[in-house]
């Protein structure tokens, strides 16, 4: 069986080098990756040490329609000379010329994973069309998590039967491998030491929430002035510097930190930085960080966003309605007057997520839905 996962505008997507190194321990599957990005990620390296096939096709985000003609044709040329059996897209950049290339050069099975759906139906509602398309392109929709497939079926008036929950998965011991030096590393770099720590890591575009936490924070550091707010990940720069303003005409910068990309081994110990992990994302399909964030036994308060659709409030972790600053100030502040609460939830969030979000129950689910697929 040979599979092409296809992947725009990421330098990097842990779960496929997951993938990658799982399947190598299976000689039934052959396992290839298509990277749409306006330079060469190093990730597909990454890929090609492991033994996968890897391929490159420049496409700028920024040039998106013209762009995308140029991709459909390349991927077009590229599927009908190595034949796959499967063909995976995941975002709506790389599966409109994706699932359209792959229809034409008679790829049998075209499965779109929905990580993005929602954005368009907030931001763009012109563009949901384009989502209902890809739906129509693909024969199986993977959704991520509850919420995520009720709203394929409901907003995106999807076909119950092309729907299929596949949750995503983490290992364990790399999600949690941190180490002290780089814990204090960062601690010093950020002037974290001392402090109540609060995360977020996401891209910086709307959807996520980085407005809603500024506005909280403008509130809550008059009643908490030793908190501080730390944002990882890098996005839309336009919206990067709206936030840096909206920090800066607050008189927060003391308070709230823009830590841009990190590293991607860092990341463990990025978390064990922190107190609290806030991810006030609005209809997000899933939410990584917020699976790895419990992962590595950090209290988390989301919204119902797919990777905590199991969650129950106060339980795992704390459920935040979205779009709203008042319940962010008053979830922060119980959390920092509660400490006792917060270690239990932590402690609670953890077992969940191991339980219910490791990386091979992810990887079984996916082979299990392409070789049923390819038996109709």
């Amino acid at each position: 069986m040979h599979i092409v996962q296809v992947m725009a505008n990421n330098s990097s997507v842990p779960y496929f080098r997951w993938f990658a190194e799982e399947s190598k321990k299976h000689p039934g599957i052959k396992l290839s990756f298509v990277a749409l990005c306006k330079e060469k990620p190093l990730m597909l390296e990454e890929m090609k040490k492991i033994g996968c096939d890897c391929y490159w096709i420049p496409f700028d985000a920024e040039k998106r329609k013209t762009g995308m003609i140029r991709t459909f044709f390349k991927m077009y040329s590229l599927f009908k000379k190595i034949k796959p059996d499967v063909v995976h897209t995941h975002l709506f950049d790389d599966s409109l010329p994706g699932l359209a290339a792959a229809k034409l050069a008679g790829v049998k099975v075209r499965v779109i994973t929905k990580q993005d759906t929602t954005f368009h139906w907030h931001y763009k509602p012109a563009f949901v069309r384009f989502d209902r398309l890809n739906n129509r392109m693909a024969t199986h929709i993977h959704a991520v998590a509850d919420e995520n497939k009720k709203f394929i079926l409901e907003k995106e008036n999807a076909p119950e039967e092309k729907v299929f929950l596949v949750r995503n998965g983490f290992p364990y011991d790399s999600t949690t491998a941190s180490d002290e030096r780089t814990i204090n590393t960062i601690k010093d770099q950020y002037g974290l030491h001392g402090r109540f720590v609060i995360g977020t890591v996401a891209r910086l575009i709307e959807w996520k929430g980085h407005g809603y936490i500024v506005e909280a924070a403008e509130q809550l550091v008059k009643k908490y002035p030793n908190i501080k707010f730390i944002f990882a990940g890098t996005g839309n720069a336009s919206y990067g510097e709206e936030l840096a303003a909206k920090i800066k005409a607050k008189g927060l910068k003391e308070h709230v930190v823009l830590a841009g990309w990190l590293e991607r081994g860092a990341m463990p110990s990025f978390y064990k930085c922190l107190d609290l992990y806030l991810h006030p994302a609005v209809n997000e399909p899933f939410g990584f960080a917020i699976s790895e964030a419990m992962m590595n036994g950090v209290p988390v308060a989301a919204t119902r966003t797919g990777s905590n659709d199991l969650v129950t409030d106060k339980q795992e972790g704390f459920i935040l309605k979205e779009k709203n600053v008042q319940d962010i100030v008053d979830t922060i502040g119980h959390c920092i007057e509660h400490p006792d609460q917060l270690g239990l939830v932590a402690t609670r969030g953890q077992a969940h997520a191991k339980q219910h979000l490791d990386f091979i129950n992810m990887w079984n689910g996916h082979i299990e839905l392409y070789t049923k697929a390819l038996k109709k």
